[in-house]
């Protein structure tokens, strides 16, 4: 970005006169994220995503900023500082770990059944939980995932991930011996896979 007197310039672009008003913030983010404006799918996924997230009750980044907020009213950023460090490899931080599973998946040479019941094994006998899966009140499904993985088939992506997705949670349920309602991290990160978003970003975006 560089501004002079009477101009902003974003990547290359004049702000006023080629940006504001013509393009909306999910478009702005991604431009300046990726350097280019994205295509339409892009831009649909991503605020698909977004509004998936908006709002869901008491979790432990909303309760922080809850009560920080509570503390301070007139310090609103110190609320919402505290609802972002509360993001971590449980809640909210764990799309990145969810599209590094479905990447190894996708590449994996055995094919994608093969290699989710490789990866649901390995994190069965590791004792680990897995990324992406267990929900406290959604049973027996999440109705975030079923409909962003819908929108996926509606908007005529790839669905490589969300096919890999799928796989592993039969792979999940067999190792495991139960049924383990796969939460709306899988599909966030199954939906950035399929439009190209860098796994390293992801936690940027959620």
């Amino acid at each position: 970005c560089h501004a002079t007197a009477d101009r902003v310039e974003v990547r290359g672009r004049d702000l006023c006169a080629d940006l504001i008003g013509k393009v909306d913030f999910v478009q702005m983010m991604m431009f300046e994220v990726f350097g280019r404006m994205p295509m339409a799918v892009e831009t649909r996924v991503v605020n698909a995503v977004m509004v998936a997230v908006m709002e869901h009750g008491f979790t432990p980044s909303t309760i922080a900023a809850r009560m920080i907020y509570s503390s301070g009213p007139e310090a609103l950023q110190g609320a919402m500082a505290a609802g972002v460090l509360a993001g971590g490899s449980v809640l909210l931080g764990t799309t990145e770990n969810c599209a590094r599973l479905l990447q190894r998946i996708v590449d994996a040479p055995e094919g994608l059944q093969a290699a989710a019941r490789r990866e649901a094994e390995a994190h069965r006998a590791s004792g680990k939980q897995i990324s992406g899966f267990g929900h406290p009140w959604h049973h027996p499904d999440d109705p975030r995932t079923l409909r962003l993985f819908a929108l996926a088939r509606e908007l005529g992506l790839s669905c490589r991930y969300v096919d890999a997705a799928q796989a592993l949670s039969i792979a999940v349920d067999a190792a495991y011996g139960k049924h383990l309602t796969m939460n709306a991290s899988t599909a966030f990160a199954a939906l950035f896979c399929e439009i190209g978003i860098p796994v390293e970003i992801m936690r940027g975006f959620i």
